[in-house]
C-alpha cells in the first residue's frame, strides 16, 4: 500500500505547491499528485497554474517520492503527441518516479481552446485514440495514426526514458475501467466502488489502482467544515454535473444550496484519527493499493505533521 498527497493546484501558487511537495516528502508520503487545470472549480480558490512546468519543479526538488498526474486530458486542451512528449521528458528528469494520470476530461478546462466539448461516449472514444497514439510514439521512431477524432502525422519522440510512465486511467464506470485495463497500466478512481475495482480485474487488469479519498484535517472540527466548505463544497454536486460545467461561477451557482453540515456528512473533518483512517480503510477495502489524502482543510503543514504523527503509524498498524 502507498499513500499519496493530492497538491490543490486550484487552492495554492506554483512556489507554495513546490515546497509543499518537499514537505510531503519529508513527511513520509510515497508520492504526490496534481491536477492538470485551466480553471480552479471556484473564483475565491484563485490558482490554476499548468501543471507541467509545477510538477518538473518538484522533481528537481526532490530525491525519492513519486509524481503523478490526476489527471490529464490528452485529447482537446492537449494533443495526444504533446502528453506523450511531457510525460515522457518527465520520467527522465525525475528518474522514472513518474506516472501519467489520465481521463475524459471536464469542460471547465478543455472549453477554453475554442473546440467545445463532446458528449461522453466521444470523449471515451477520443481518450481511447489519444491512448493509442501515446503507445505509438513510445515505442520509438516516426510515428502516423489516423483515427476518427484524432491525427498523428509523421512524428517522433526524441528523448525516451528507459523505462516508460505507468499510465493511470481515470474511471468512473465499467466502460472506462475496462479500457483502463485493455491500453492503460493501472486505474483512477475517485470512489470507494469495489465493483469499479472489480470491473477492472475482470477485463484483465493487474496494475495499480489509485483512489483519491476528501478529508479535512484541522485542530477543531469547526475550523476544518469551514475550510471544506469554503474550498470544496462543489464536490457534492456530483460527477456528471463537475464534468459538464464551462466555469468557475457555474460552480458557485451548481452549490449553492451545499450546506456545511452536508460538506462535513461527506468527509472526515477535524482531528479525530479514527474517522481519517476509517476514510482511507474504506478505499483499501475496495481494493486501491495506492490511496491519495486530499487535505481540504486550512493548515497542508499540519495535516502532513498529524500524517507523520499519527496518521501513517495507524494505518501500517
Amino acid at each position: 500500500m502507498q499513500y499519496g498527497y493530492k497538491l490543490s493546484a486550484e487552492g495554492f501558487d506554483p512556489k507554495e505547491l513546490v515546497r509543499q511537495a518537499k514537505l510531503a516528502e519529508a513527511s513520509g508520503f510515497d508520492f504526490v499528485e496534481m491536477s492538470d487545470h485551466y480553471h480552479p472549480w471556484l473564483d475565491s480558490q484563485g490558482h490554476s497554474p499548468f501543471a507541467w512546468t509545477v510538477l518538473g519543479a518538484i522533481a528537481a526538488e526532490t530525491d525519492r517520492i513519486g509524481l503523478a498526474t490526476g489527471v490529464t486530458c490528452p485529447t482537446v486542451r492537449y494533443h495526444p503527441a504533446i502528453i506523450a512528449q511531457a510525460a515522457a521528458t518527465l520520467a527522465i528528469v525525475s528518474d522514472d518516479r513518474f506516472t501519467l494520470g489520465v481521463g475524459a476530461g471536464e469542460r471547465l478546462n478543455e472549453h477554453v481552446v475554442g473546440r467545445g466539448f463532446p458528449a461522453v461516449a466521444e470523449r471515451q472514444a477520443m481518450l481511447r485514440e489519444a491512448l493509442e497514439i501515446i503507445r505509438l510514439l513510445w515505442q520509438g521512431g516516426y510515428r502516423s495514426y489516423r483515427g476518427e477524432y484524432l491525427d498523428l502525422e509523421d512524428a517522433r519522440v526524441f528523448d525516451l526514458p528507459d523505462r516508460l510512465p505507468v499510465i493511470a486511467v481515470a474511471a468512473g464506470g465499467p466502460d472506462a475501467a475496462e479500457l483502463a485495463a485493455e491500453l492503460g497500466d493501472g486505474l483512477f478512481g475517485i470512489e470507494a466502488d469495489p465493483e469499479l475495482l472489480g470491473a477492472y480485474r475482470d477485463a484483465g487488469g493487474s496494475g495499480p489502482r489509485y483512489g483519491e479519498v476528501g478529508v479535512a484535517w484541522a485542530e477543531d472540527e469547526e475550523h476544518a467544515v469551514r475550510a471544506a466548505f469554503a474550498s470544496s463544497r462543489w464536490s457534492l454536486t456530483g460527477w456528471k454535473v463537475m464534468s459538464e460545467l464551462p466555469n468557475p461561477v457555474n460552480f458557485e451557482a451548481s452549490a449553492r444550496y451545499v450546506r456545511e453540515e452536508d460538506v462535513a456528512a461527506q468527509m472526515p473533518c477535524g482531528p479525530d484519527l479514527a474517522k481519517h483512517v476509517a476514510a482511507v480503510r474504506s478505499y483499501e477495502q475496495a481494493g486501491y493499493d495506492h490511496v491519495v489524502l486530499t487535505n481540504n482543510g486550512p493548515d497542508p503543514d499540519g495535516f502532513m505533521d498529524f500524517f507523520t504523527r499519527e496518521l501513517k503509524p495507524a494505518l501500517l498498524d
